[in-house]
């Protein structure tokens, strides 16, 4: 990898982002990357504004992704990723659970996807990863699994997927380490 790999995380409190983050993590130190990360803010509170960064490479020498520098924004809501279309860059990816959060005011879904769409162009994929764990595993909560797999199969990250179910296995409590497991691997028949 010739340059820094910058990753944004977004959401609202309770939704796993600081789990993600760890994942991704972990996956990059499996692959021998410098790997540097910081959470920003609202971490402690359910339903508060969540912004995580995660930066790896060869050298990494600050945490937090300059502005317009994003590779990739995953976001768990699509208020808060909305949030970062200002911040991320041009050549920003943004994967985006289909999903307003009740916390985030009143704005539709659809308008907020329109917001998107505007903002993000051919760079926006907006799959409804909650839904679909939701529907195929009963626990919309592995939401962040799911994208992560995604984010893996369509190559929107420099990581390799054995890498990815190393780190799985090494940071999830055995209990819940097949849940996990099964929405990483769902992604892998996303279209």
């Amino acid at each position: 990898m010739e340059k820094n790999f910058n990753i944004i995380l977004t959401g609202v409190g309770g939704q796993g982002i600081i789990t993600l983050l760890s994942l991704i993590n972990e996956a990059a130190l499996i692959e021998s990357y410098d790997v540097k990360s910081s959470e920003l803010h609202g971490l402690s509170q359910r339903g508060g504004s969540v912004e995580a960064h995660v930066r790896f490479g060869k050298k990494v020498l600050s945490p937090l992704v300059p502005k317009g520098s994003a590779d990739l924004v995953i976001g768990m809501e699509m208020i808060e990723s909305y949030r970062e279309t200002g911040k991320a860059g041009e050549k920003a990816n943004f994967l985006v659970n289909r999903l307003v959060s009740p916390f985030q005011g009143s704005s539709s879904a659809e308008e907020i996807e329109a917001k998107l769409k505007e903002a993000a162009g051919n760079r926006l994929h907006l799959v409804s990863a909650s839904e679909i764990c939701k529907n195929e595993l009963q626990n919309e909560v592995v939401m962040g699994l799911y994208l992560l797999g995604y984010a893996v199969n369509k190559k929107l990250i420099p990581l390799m997927e054995k890498s990815v179910i190393e780190a799985v296995n090494k940071i999830i409590p055995q209990k819940y380490l097949e849940l996990n497991l099964k929405a990483l691997n769902l992604a892998n028949v996303a279209d």
